[in-house]
């Protein structure tokens, strides 16, 4: 039992780090994305946006460490769902990753904006907001769309795999539906992303993962479950 414990262990940590660093990076990234002087601010904040990039890398590199690590666990219930889940966390990696790379091209040309004497204002303005918009669709597709997919999937294979108490998956597949249902009402601009019907579609799921993550830190997965079949690290 005790490479069932490590593995909770990790898990939970890896879901508490991927919710810190979204957070702190989304702050980090203030001067460039939500600055009306933005292509001044960045340039004289590089190293903070910088430090956003590394913290939503972190998240990356957490998301896709919680799909790897429950895999073993979640394929004896339902490979090819297991599978999924670990496809579709993947995809979502890789969205925010693009948007990673919209914040730090932004960086530059607020940098490039700022070396130039006389620098075209139209055209600098143009670039920063289909940069910009590169991120916001970015932060819509991973965060909300494909979340909502991957945590319908774990959620289900948690429930019938009983590996935790079965209130902590409904409250994911509860969660994963309102996600869910808030980005497609965000890509049709029936309510905006950061709003008050955004914040309240989203902290269900938000309640859900440190609800899980705390469960596995502290009590671990269902020992009756998972028997001795858990492969170490």
């Amino acid at each position: 039992m005790e490479a069932s414990r490590k593995r909770a262990t990790i898990v939970g940590i890896l879901f508490i780090l991927a919710a810190v660093t979204s957070i702190i990076g989304l702050m980090l990234y203030n001067p460039v994305l939500n600055d009306v002087n933005y292509l001044k601010q960045g340039a004289e904040h590089a190293n903070q946006v910088i430090l956003g990039a590394i913290f939503e890398l972190m998240l990356v590199v957490s998301a896709i460490g919680t799909s790897i690590t429950l895999f073993p666990l979640l394929r004896r219930h339902n490979e090819s769902m297991a599978l999924g889940y670990v496809c579709f966390r993947f995809l979502e990696a890789v969205i925010i990753t693009i948007g990673i790379v919209s914040v730090l091209t932004l960086l530059t040309l607020s940098q490039e904006y700022v070396k130039t004497i006389t620098p075209n204002e139209s055209s600098f303005h143009t670039s920063g907001s289909l940069l910009i918009a590169i991120h916001d669709w970015t932060f819509l597709l991973g965060p909300n769309f494909m979340l909502g997919i991957n945590t319908m999937m774990c959620s289900y294979l948690l429930y019938k795999s009983k590996l935790v108490p079965r209130f902590i998956s409904y409250m994911g597949l509860t969660g994963a539906s309102l996600i869910f249902i808030a980005a497609i009402l965000e890509m049709f601009n029936v309510i905006s992303q950061i709003s008050t019907w955004g914040a309240v579609l989203a902290i269900p799921v938000a309640a859900y993962e440190m609800t899980f993550a705390i469960w596995l830190l502290v009590k671990g997965f269902n020992k009756s479950v998972v028997g001795n079949h858990v492969q170490p690290f």
